[in-house]
C-alpha cells in the first residue's frame, strides 16, 4: 500500500503557481507533495528556480498533506542551516515533513565558486553532512571539522519527532551505500528491470525494511502528440546519466546537449501516453516493487489537466495507503 504524491517542480513553475497546484492536488486525492531544491533550471525553457524552503512553509500551511524536498547539504546548503530548516518545518507541521539528502549537481552547487568535487568526495561530504544534521536534530552542540566545518552549533527549536532523512540515489552503487546510513531511499524511475536492481542494492546495503520513495517522470495529455511535444520541450535536457547531470554547471550546456535527444530516447526515461490506463499500470508496477511513496511528476506544462484526470481516473484504481508517518 503506497501514498501517491504530486511533484512540485520549482525548475518549471513559479512558487505561487505551485502552491495553487498543491492545493488542487490535495483536493484531487493526491496524498503527498514533493519538491526540488534548485538554484538553476535544467533548461531556459523551464525558466524558474524558486527557493524550496521558503515555499514549503507557505505550501504546507495551505494544505494538510505531508511534504518532502530533495536537498544537497555541504556546499550551497550548509548542513547546520539544513538542520535548522528541518527542525523548524518539523515543529510547525508535526509528522508531515521529510527530506531526501543527495550529493548534488554542479548546476546548483557550483555557484559558491568552490571546487566541485569528484563523486566519491561528494558522497563523503554528504555522509558527514547527514551525520551533522542528525546530531543537531537531537539538540546536541556540534563541532565538526572535516569536509564540512561546524563550530559550536546547537538548535534550540526542535520537532517533537525527528523527520526521516532519506538518501537520494540513482545508481545501484549509490543505492547500496545509501542503505547503510539513510532512513530510507529516494530514487527516480527507470526501466523496471533496472529499478528492481536499484531496490535490491538498497536492501543489500542495509535498507531492508526501510521506506522507499520513487519519483516517476511522466507526460500526460489528452492528445498523444501534446504529451510527446510537452515532454520533449520541457524534459529532454534531464535524461542523461548521472555523470553528465552531476558535473555540467550551465543551463546553456544542458540545452545544447538536449538538441541531440531523440523522441525514442526520451520515451525510455519518461512515461509518455495520453491513455490513463497505461499510466495506471506503470504506477502499479512501482507500487508492486515495494515503494511506500510514488511521486508523480507530469513534466509537461499542463498541470491542471494532469491533476484533474489523474484524480478522477488513476488514483481511484491504485492500491494506496490511507496514511504514512514521515517521522
Amino acid at each position: 500500500m503506497s501514498l501517491i504524491g504530486y511533484q512540485a517542480s520549482h525548475e518549471q513553475f513559479k512558487p505561487s503557481e505551485l502552491v495553487n497546484w498543491s492545493i488542487m492536488a490535495e483536493k484531487a486525492g493526491f496524498q503527498a507533495i514533493n519538491c526540488s531544491d534548485h538554484f538553476h533550471p535544467w533548461s531556459e525553457r523551464q525558466g524558474q528556480s524558486g527557493y524550496s524552503f521558503a515555499w514549503l512553509g507557505a505550501a504546507m500551511q495551505a494544505t494538510s498533506l505531508p511534504f518532502g524536498v530533495v536537498c544537497s547539504p555541504g556546499q550551497r546548503n550548509h548542513p547546520a542551516i539544513v538542520a535548522q530548516a528541518i527542525a523548524t518545518l518539523g515543529e510547525m507541521f508535526p509528522e508531515r515533513f521529510f527530506i531526501s539528502l543527495g550529493s548534488g549537481e554542479a548546476l546548483n552547487e557550483r555557484i559558491t565558486g568552490e571546487i566541485w568535487p569528484i563523486k566519491s568526495e561528494r558522497n563523503a561530504r554528504l555522509l558527514e553532512s547527514a551525520n551533522v544534521i542528525r546530531q543537531l536534530l537531537t539538540g546536541k552542540m556540534v563541532t565538526h571539522h572535516g569536509r564540512v566545518t561546524v563550530e559550536c552549533a546547537q538548535l534550540y527549536t526542535l520537532p517533537h519527532k525527528t523527520p526521516l532523512l532519506y538518501g537520494a540515489a540513482v545508481t545501484e552503487e549509490t543505492a547500496e551505500w545509501v542503505g547503510s546510513w539513510a532512513d530510507g531511499l529516494t530514487t527516480i524511475h527507470k526501466p523496471l528491470d533496472e529499478l528492481k536492481e536499484t531496490v535490491k542494492a538498497f536492501r543489500r546495503g542495509g535498507g531492508e525494511g526501510k521506506p522507499m520513495i520513487v519519483k516517476v517522470q511522466l507526460s500526460y495529455a489528452r492528445d498523444e502528440k501534446e504529451a510527446i511535444d510537452g515532454a520533449y520541450d520541457q524534459w529532454r535536457t534531464n535524461i542523461f546519466q548521472g555523470t553528465v547531470l552531476g558535473d555540467l554547471y550551465k543551463v546553456e550546456q544542458f540545452d545544447a546537449l538536449g538538441e541531440f535527444v531523440t523522441i525514442e530516447k526520451l520515451k525510455e526515461m519518461v512515461n509518455i501516453s495520453s491513455d490513463v490506463k497505461v499510466h495506471t499500470r506503470l504506477i502499479q508496477s512501482y507500487i508492486d516493487l515495494g515503494f511506500d511513496t510514488v511521486i508523480l511528476h507530469n513534466v509537461n506544462r499542463d498541470q491542471e489537466t494532469f491533476i484533474k484526470d489523474f484524480g478522477d481516473k488513476v488514483l481511484p484504481e491504485l492500491k494506496t495507503a490511507s496514511s504514512f508517518s514521515f517521522s
